[in-house]
């Protein structure tokens, strides 16, 4: 788990800085991914989710400060992997005033709830911590999540939501509609075609040869 924390921290990294560089970190994957032997793809996203990546790493780092040790890799991979949600809120923002619009008082769509694809497991899913950050900055939130038809309470949120009913007419209400998790059974051409805007932070859309200029990566 602990490497597997790292790993993904790094990528998430390179992604942050390649985009500052204009460099796509799916590209980069890719490419390295051709590579026969040795390596091992891992790829961004908008945080971690579930019980062991962003927990069980830390009840090491707990039991080594009893010993006086600091376990730094652990710890920075842990920040950089929950700034992820943050990061994404930044860039809707961008995207967003490049539409002349702002976060505050706009409609926000979160596509996935579950902390990873085709699952109904919300535990730590980074959907929640999404819906939380884009209420803090005035916006209003729905999400859509045929798996997740309710929003079950958990130890830290309680949303009281229901999973929208996804029509073009609702699509085409919100500012901005969030890919968080990439549901196989999402008709991603159906949402791209009547979405005002779209934040993907899985690479949802690209991979599945959708390109279109309201789609913009997080």
């Amino acid at each position: 788990m602990n490497i597997t924390n790292i790993n993904i921290a790094m990528v998430n990294e390179l992604k942050m800085v390649f985009d500052k560089m204009n460099i796509d970190i799916w590209e980069v994957i890719a490419a390295a991914s051709t590579k026969p032997f040795g390596f091992k793809p891992f790829y961004p996203g908008p945080g971690l989710g579930g019980h062991c990546i962003p927990i069980d790493p830390f009840y090491l780092t707990w039991k080594a400060r009893e010993f006086e040790i600091n376990t730094k890799f652990i710890e920075l991979a842990g920040e950089i992997n929950t700034y992820q949600t943050y990061y994404v809120v930044e860039k809707s923002i961008e995207a967003l005033n490049k539409s002349t619009k702002a976060l505050n008082g706009s409609k926000v769509l979160i596509l996935g709830a579950a902390y990873k694809k085709d699952i109904d497991d919300m535990r730590e899913s980074p959907s929640l911590k999404l819906i939380e950050i884009y209420r803090e900055k005035g916006a209003t939130v729905d999400y859509y999540d045929p798996l997740v038809p309710i929003l079950p309470e958990t130890r830290k949120y309680k949303f009281n939501l229901k999973s929208v009913k996804l029509t073009s007419e609702k699509l085409g209400s919100y500012d901005l509609v969030v890919l968080s998790t990439d549901h196989s059974i999402f008709d991603y051409n159906f949402i791209a075609k009547n979405a005002k805007l779209i934040m993907d932070s899985r690479n949802a859309f690209e991979s599945r040869g959708i390109k279109r200029k309201n789609i913009f990566k997080a």
